[in-house]
């Protein structure tokens, strides 16, 4: 029976790591900003956009060329997504269930391509550790990365 305990234990410490991992990186927020500093874009690492900053000098750019500006900065931001998420794993998960993270990671990293020039990429909003001993917030999971 001890064998056994220990087994249902190490899968429960399991299950909460992954879980841990789970809502770091829905709180994963990452920004870029064009080069000329009109666009800045902030995303999740769903790679949905959760901010955009335009500044004045938007009002005297072609509209195709502001356009593109957003779409650059975007897929920009979007690009540190897969080395963000692999950072969260690495530190709630060690070195646990490789495939499963080589499979997750090829995932972003096909969807969110790393760009030629990230000069630009900003910072990553630091998500706050996770209460102890407060359950999840129920969330819509098809936005889930995992």
């Amino acid at each position: 029976m001890a064998g056994i305990d220990r087994w249902a234990q190490g899968f429960a410490d399991k299950a909460r790591r992954y879980q841990a991992a789970q809502q770091q990186t829905e709180r994963l927020r990452l920004t870029a900003s064009s080069a000329n500093g009109v666009v800045r874009v902030t995303v999740g690492a769903d790679g949905n956009v959760t901010g955009l900053e335009l500044n004045n000098k938007v009002r005297t750019m072609p509209p195709e060329d502001l356009a593109a500006q957003i779409l650059d900065t975007m897929r920009r931001a979007q690009a540190g997504i897969a080395d963000r998420v692999s950072e969260v794993m690495t530190a709630q998960l060690g070195d646990e269930d490789q495939q499963t993270r080589a499979e997750l990671l090829g995932n972003l990293r096909s969807r969110f391509p790393r760009q030629e020039d990230e000069a630009e990429e900003e910072e990553e909003t630091p998500p706050p550790p996770p209460p102890a001993g407060k359950p999840a917030a129920a969330d819509d999971e098809d936005n889930s990365p995992w």
